[in-house]
């Protein structure tokens, strides 16, 4: 999982960059060889392609090492667990960094009704507002979530043990 999760981040970062760069030259070529406009002048309508394609990549980019990042701590703590004897012993102990992602993303998934149905955003005004009412609700609603499957899954006292160690 995590050395997919790497891979797929890195494909995402590389077609990103590509379409960043192949933006950059399109602009480059048009406006400094056919009409001999400097390079990110309004008057360039590739201009436009090269921002958004900035722009294509830097998200690209950034998701990509989210997922990364995530994917690799998620491993991280499944074999943190499995070195715990009191973890082992409950399969829900051993799937408890699972079970947390799994609920992040059902309750994100509820809560983003809330900018599609319940207060659409009808201006560029309203962006920020709905964005900061999404993430209280999800913390809000995630935080007993969490809190309820700590209680369910995990035991009250364990510890992590290294053989050898």
């Amino acid at each position: 999982y995590g050395l997919g999760g790497s891979t797929i981040a890195l494909f995402g970062r590389v077609g990103g960059g590509i379409y960043t760069k192949a933006a950059d030259v399109g602009a480059d070529l048009v406006g400094k060889v056919e009409k001999d406009i400097p390079e990110d002048d309004p008057r360039n309508p590739a201009t436009i392609a090269d921002n958004v394609g900035d722009n294509v990549g830097d998200v690209a980019g950034m998701g990509a090492d989210l997922f990364g990042s995530f994917a690799e701590s998620t491993c991280a703590a499944l074999v943190l667990s499995s070195v715990s004897p009191q973890l082992q012993a409950n399969w829900g102990s051993m799937m408890f960094p699972l079970l947390i992602s799994s609920a992040g993303i059902l309750v994100c998934l509820a809560t983003s009704y809330v900018a599609t149905d319940f207060s659409p955003v009808r201006k560029e005004t309203d962006v920020e507002h709905v964005l900061k009412m999404q993430l209280i609700l999800t913390t809000l609603f995630l935080t007993p979530v969490i809190f309820l499957i700590s209680l369910m899954f995990l035991p009250s006292v364990f510890c992590i043990s290294m053989p050898g160690v």
